[in-house]
C-alpha cells in the first residue's frame, strides 16, 4: 500500500530562553545546531552546555541541511500517516525528526534527505527532511 505524505496539524514548540534561537532560525528557513567552544563537538538538540565535555561556552553555526536516514518507522494506524525517522547529518549529528512531502513507501535507510521546514499550530516551523 503506498502512502503519500500528507501535511498533518503539528504542535507548536516549547521555547525556552536556550532555544530560542534555534526556533528563529527556523523561521527563518535555517537549521542551527550547537558547537562547543572547547572540544569543538557538535551537538543537537540545542543546550547551553556541551553534552561531551560538558563545557559551558557554546555557539551556534548553520548546518547545511543535508544528511542520510540512519533509521525510520512509518506510522500508520493514525488519522494521518507519517514517517517518524533519525537523520545523521552532514556535520555528523543524528537528530531525530520526521520524512516529509514523499511517497512514505519509498522511504529507505542511507537515502539522502535535505530539510524543509513545516509550519506549526501557532508557533515556529519545525525541521522536517524530504528526499533530496
Amino acid at each position: 500500500m503506498s502512502l503519500a505524505y500528507k501535511d498533518r496539524k503539528i504542535a507548536a514548540p516549547s521555547i525556552s530562553p536556550d532555544t530560542k534561537a534555534f526556533w528563529d532560525g527556523c523561521a527563518a528557513g535555517k537549521l542551527l545546531l550547537k558547537q562547543c567552544e572547547k572540544c569543538q563537538e557538535l551537538h543537537y538538540y540545542p543546550r547551553p552546555s556541551c553534552p561531551f565535555c560538558g563545557h559551558g561556552e557554546t555557539k551556534w553555526i548553520e548546518s547545511k541541511g543535508t544528511g542520510t536516514i540512519y533509521t525510520y518507522s512509518v506510522t500508520r494506524r493514525v488519522e494521518v500517516p507519517y514517517c517518524f525517522a533519525f537523520v545523521t547529518l552532514d556535520e555528523g549529528v543524528t537528530m531525530m525528526t520526521n520524512i516529509a512531502d514523499c511517497d512514505l513507501d519509498s522511504v529507505r535507510i542511507g537515502q539522502r534527505v535535505r530539510v524543509v521546514f513545516k509550519p506549526t499550530d501557532g508557533g515556529p516551523p519545525v525541521p522536517m527532511f524530504t528526499p533530496a
